[in-house]
């Protein structure tokens, strides 16, 4: 009985220094960006519009959303984690926005801590998105274990994130992602929620896309490169020079976020897709969406505001909303359909 709870409390702890370096270090790519600076919009001097018309609303996952803005996936399992979770779940009910939760494992070792991600209290009317990591399929996780932490969350979809070199680089990662599709296609068809893959930070290329697609993915997280590298964050906790090394040799790996958002959408024209890996700010938001995905998330902007107060939540989410409103209004776009279909998003290298 023993080893469940040493693997948890190391599970905890992780949970733990993750949020304190992601707030404290510089574990930001440098050397690659999410590739989203290579667009510009087409300025419309003439919008024609009313501001007060302009409507960033949308549908995903059959839910209604007030703007295209997911809280990405960041934490739980640790007294801070529930303070920073509650924050963000107050301030996505208030502005109609999704939300994603850290992964649960810990909640499934240690079910005394599933308190700490348990936010639909908060959060009632919003859609919220479950998680655990895919490769725990190939750890003895099932399921059953799927189900609790849908269950812990009163989650309206459960992420599946993927995540090949944070557990390379991290001690004591899992590194058996053998036969993970046909785990991951066998559990799709028995989750009464959808199941979303999702990458945290490196990217999913349009070769993966396809083959989660037709396991039965109900939805694609690009997560690409760009942010937060979780080489760096895993090469600060690291317990030897070797895995040091590595944190900082692939501190900026992986496919750029617009590149997968493009890649992805030319070959899946209808796949749900979320835009996330280094956005922060509304512009971003706007020329994702404008690229072909469906909703944006955010995760570094919403963990530095929410590790301050609500109130600097609510005001990102006030900014947020502002900025993407602006590139609709001066881009002559009443909707995010018609900011799609505008043409006015050019390339500009």
């Amino acid at each position: 009985m023993n080893a469940p709870t040493n693997i948890s409390a190391q599970t905890q702890n992780r949970k733990a220094d993750h949020i304190r370096i992601c707030l404290e270090e510089d574990v930001q790519s440098h050397q690659i960006t999410n590739g989203l600076e290579r667009y510009r919009f087409t300025h419309s001097c003439l919008p024609e519009l009313n501001h007060n018309d302009i409507d960033i609303s949308t549908t995903f996952l059959g839910k209604h959303l007030n703007a295209p803005l997911l809280i990405s996936s960041m934490t739980g399992g640790t007294e801070q984690a529930a303070i920073i979770n509650q924050r963000l779940a107050k301030v996505a009910q208030h502005y109609k926005i999704a939300m994603g939760v850290g992964s649960q494992r810990v909640a499934v070792e240690k079910p005394q801590v599933a308190d700490t991600f348990a936010v639909r209290k908060y959060a009632p009317d919003v859609l919220l998105f479950a998680n655990l990591g895919a490769v725990q399929l190939n750890y003895k996780y099932g399921l059953d274990e799927c189900l609790r932490v849908v269950d812990i969350l009163e989650a309206d979809a459960l992420i599946l994130h993927i995540n090949p070199l944070q557990e390379c680089i991290q001690p004591k990662g899992d590194t058996n992602f053998r036969g993970l599709i046909d785990k991951i296609a066998e559990l799709c068809s028995k989750m009464p929620v959808p199941v979303i893959a999702k990458e945290v930070g490196n990217g999913i290329s349009a070769a993966i896309a396809q083959k989660l697609i037709a396991a039965g993915v109900a939805a694609i997280d690009v997560a690409g490169a760009g942010g937060t590298s979780w080489a760096k964050v895993e090469s600060e906790r690291a317990e030897s020079p070797l895995q040091r090394r590595l944190g900082t040799t692939f501190a900026d790996w992986g496919l750029p976020t617009a590149e997968c958002i493009t890649t992805i959408r030319a070959i899946a024209k209808d796949i749900p897709l979320i835009a996330s890996g280094g956005l922060r700010h509304g512009l971003d938001v706007a020329t994702a969406i404008a690229l072909g995905a469906d909703i944006a998330g955010l995760a570094m902007p919403f963990l530095q505001a929410a590790a301050t107060s609500e109130t600097a939540v609510a005001e990102l989410a006030e900014v947020l909303i502002a900025e993407i409103t602006t590139v609709l209004f001066c881009t002559g776009n009443a909707t995010l359909y018609q900011l799609k279909h505008s043409g006015s998003l050019q390339r500009i290298e």
